[in-house]
């Protein structure tokens, strides 16, 4: 899987993994969240791209992104699903290797793409449930920037 970072270019998981630890390393007493979200755009194919986000709490952050095509995925849930699958995919690996890395008390909060008004409403507890089952905090719009404002700005 390949991630772009506006500042640093094309890199592997594993060199956004260590720039993402050299920006904890340079405040290391900041609070810190990691936030994974995950948007897609269908047109003849869906385009999926998941944004991976360190936020110095009050302080900015830096953020990386992966693209994917699908064949079209027309069913809304069908999509959904899949981008919190996505999201939740990459995650687990981001935590894994948080763990092995020393920093197992760092928040995750996966972001997705449901919310309150529109067609999407009736999953979020579906999805909610979905994330929260494996073990991360939840968020839905509005408050979801992680997918509806930085990964959507790289779907089209």
């Amino acid at each position: 899987m390949i991630f772009e970072s506006p500042s640093r270019g094309r890199l592997s998981f594993e060199e956004m993994f260590g720039e993402l630890l050299r920006y904890l390393g340079e405040d290391p007493e900041a609070r810190y969240k990691l936030i994974v979200g995950t948007d897609s755009h269908t047109r003849n194919d869906t385009i999926f791209v998941t944004a991976v986000i360190i936020h110095r709490v009050g302080k900015g952050g830096r953020y990386f992104f992966s693209k994917s095509q699908r064949r079209a995925v027309r069913s809304l849930r069908q999509k959904i699903l899949y981008e919190t699958s996505v999201s939740l995919g990459i995650a687990a690996r981001l935590t894994d290797a948080l763990q092995r890395s020393g920093f197992s008390d760092l928040d995750v909060d996966i972001h997705i793409d449901v919310g309150q008004q529109g067609e999407t409403r009736d999953l979020i507890r579906e999805i909610v449930g979905m994330v929260t089952g494996s073990g991360y905090h939840a968020t839905i719009k509005p408050d979801s920037f992680g997918a509806s404002k930085v990964a959507d700005k790289y779907t089209k």
